[in-house]
């Protein structure tokens, strides 16, 4: 999963072009309400090919979430914070995406990455990524890193970054999202 953190209620023209490029991404495209979509992504959209099944489609679910779009208590449960994000990235999120894979293989990883570029070139916004134990020396340095910290579990960080960073750090050799 990866989380776009974003500084402004989204306007409903990003939603129609947000609601565009998925069902162009899609072979499945199911709107459960405005900002919350299933879907099963073509890998092939992204240049991947999918070796683990013979349709080449992952399960997703993109689902946009703050005041006044949906999924209110999730988006205040996973903000907490928002004085330290507002230090850390220049703004206090108002609303956030979340992208979520419904599966976990190597390919899901990546597509979930190549997925949050193509949302955040869409919506804006700064990436928001928990990292596994060791990945911070991986991502620091990358192009379009903001900034990381430490985060609930005293072991684990979070890094903040770009659609750059985010396509650095999943070419990155081993790149594995936290799961």
């Amino acid at each position: 999963m990866l989380v776009i953190e974003l500084a402004e209620t989204v306007p409903v023209a990003v939603i129609e072009r947000l609601r565009e490029l998925l069902g162009t991404l899609s072979a499945r495209f199911e709107e459960k309400r405005v900002g919350e979509y299933d879907l099963l992504i073509r890998t092939e959209s992204f240049g991947i090919a999918d070796v683990d099944e013979v349709d080449g489609h992952r399960p997703f679910l993109v689902s946009l979430m703050g005041p006044g779009i949906g999924d209110e208590s999730i988006f205040r449960a996973e903000h907490p914070d928002e004085d330290d994000q507002k230090a850390l990235i220049g703004f206090a999120p108002t609303h956030a995406v979340d992208v979520i894979a419904l599966a976990n293989e190597p390919i899901d990883h990546i597509t979930t990455a190549l997925l949050t570029v193509a949302i955040m070139e869409v919506t804006g916004g700064i990436a928001n990524a928990e990292l596994a134990q060791g990945q911070r020396a991986i991502v620091d340095g990358l192009p379009g890193l903001i900034a990381t910290k430490r985060t609930d579990w005293p072991t684990l960080p979070a890094a903040y970054g770009s659609a750059e960073f985010i396509k650095a750090w999943s070419r990155q050799s081993g790149f594995r999202l936290l799961t």
